[in-house]
């Protein structure tokens, strides 16, 4: 038989009060209270109260607990949205990316465990860009000794080993194989007992690593300045450029520039080589000399290297000078600009006739020489450096572009919004002249 619970008797404080201010029992006793309860109220004790003032206290320090946690919660909220978009900008996923060393894996694991008990574990690997099936082969043991390679050893057991691939790397990237191909790495690496592999497994091991040779060609140093003039008709280049029709046929084109200024000075386009051209075109440019003798840069071509212009040269009409012959430098001024001409102009248009190729080389000449001004030439045009006739175009072109810098700021300065008006921007002060 189980016996009644007892119940615990509660006593009005106001008697507790009176027994304990009086010192007598008997009128507790008197009501039904055991004497020994009575003889407890006696005892000289101090019992914790809890008062309304440390209630607040105890708010308070809560509050001030609760302020701070808000303010730490912001900051990481801050920063998680920064982390957030800059994995998104960069495209980093662990879906393009391997994890080799199996001590990092398992840190990796460790990290997702412990984000996965305050959010969902599949928000957590989407932000990773891992699947559950990667996740979960990783961590079907707590102590992962593997690296994180494309596929699990045991299941596909032909594939290479870790120690084979760290051979392959470096026999790629050495240099002592920099002489041989990845193909005869391959096939060296197998007479010598190291990989036995297929070339096209080196290829693809090379492709997937981003492994780099070591072959950096080693290039001979160039002038960065080629031949240069002094003034107009010191130096000339001469050069013929062949071009193609729609219906296949050729069509040469010949001209001659001037080293000081790039001006075109004479230029022709025909519809078979002819050797005599290049002294027509010289004799054409030489009209109006004087005294000035220039030297003609041309290549040692059959057109170059001929009676005519031999006849020039006896004449004292040029000096001819054979580019890369007898000189060091090339004739690359002229070759330029028929690179300008034609991926700038003529690769523009249908090519259809001979006719329609020397319209449009007679307006690009024109455009050059007249219009267009030239880099090396501070704004002024080839015509105006050939005949002297633009001095004063760079200080011009200096002074306009000061007074322009001046009238758009004044116009940005014009134009306000609500926020300009009740934060204009600051102004920088001028330092006082001296006029003693």
């Amino acid at each position: 038989m189980i016996a009644p619970k007892r119940v615990q008797q509660a006593y009005d404080h106001r008697l507790r009060q009176f027994v304990c201010a009086t010192g007598d029992t008997a009128h507790a006793t008197r009501i039904g209270v055991p004497r020994s309860t009575a003889n407890g109220w006696l005892q000289p004790r101090e019992r914790p109260v809890i008062s309304l003032s440390q209630f607040g206290q105890h708010v308070e320090s809560l509050e001030n607990e609760l302020t701070k946690l808000r303010a730490q919660t912001a900051k990481l909220r801050h920063l998680l949205r920064l982390l957030f978009l800059v994995l998104r900008i960069s495209g980093f996923s662990f879906q393009n990316c391997r994890v080799p060393s199996s001590n990092d894996k398992s840190k990796l694991i460790h990290q997702i465990r412990n984000c996965a008990t305050a959010i969902p574990l599949g928000r957590v690997l989407n932000l990773l860009g891992i699947s559950s099936s990667r996740y979960h082969s990783w961590g079907q043991s707590d102590a992962c000794e593997l690296a994180d390679i494309s596929s699990c050893p045991r299941s596909y057991p032909t594939q290479m080993t870790c120690s084979e691939v760290d051979i392959m790397r470096s026999m790629v990237t050495s240099t002592e194989y920099r002489h041989l191909s990845t193909g005869a790495i391959a096939r060296v690496a197998r007479k010598v007992g190291k990989v036995f592999a297929a070339p096209a497994t080196w290829y693809r091991m090379v492709r997937l690593h981003h492994w780099r040779r070591p072959r950096v060609r080693v290039h001979p140093a160039k002038p960065k300045i080629g031949i240069r003039a002094s003034k107009p008709n010191e130096i000339w280049h001469v050069d013929t450029s062949l071009l193609r029709l729609l219906d296949g046929s050729r069509v040469y084109m010949h001209a001659v520039i001037d080293n000081f200024s790039r001006r075109i000075l004479a230029w022709t386009v025909g519809s078979s080589f002819d050797t005599g051209v290049t002294a027509i075109l010289l004799r054409e440019a030489a009209k109006g000399l004087t005294d000035t003798k220039p030297s003609t840069v041309m290549d040692s071509g059959v057109e170059n290297i001929n009676s005519s212009v031999n006849e020039l040269m006896e004449s004292g009409i040029i000096q001819r000078v054979l580019a890369q012959v007898d000189v060091t430098y090339s004739n690359s001024m002229i070759e330029s600009w028929w690179r300008a001409i034609k991926h700038q102009w003529l690769f523009l248009h249908s090519l259809d006739t001979i006719e329609t190729v020397r319209k449009l080389v007679a307006f690009y000449v024109e455009q050059h020489n007249t219009q267009v001004p030239h880099y090396a030439f501070k704004g002024q045009t080839p015509d105006e450096m050939f005949f002297s006739t633009g001095v004063d175009v760079p200080e011009q072109l200096r002074i306009a572009t000061l007074e322009a810098r001046k009238s758009r700021r004044e116009a940005n300065l014009q134009v306000s919004c609500n926020r300009c008006r009740t934060n204009p921007p600051l102004v920088a002060i001028q330092p006082p002249t001296n006029t003693t």
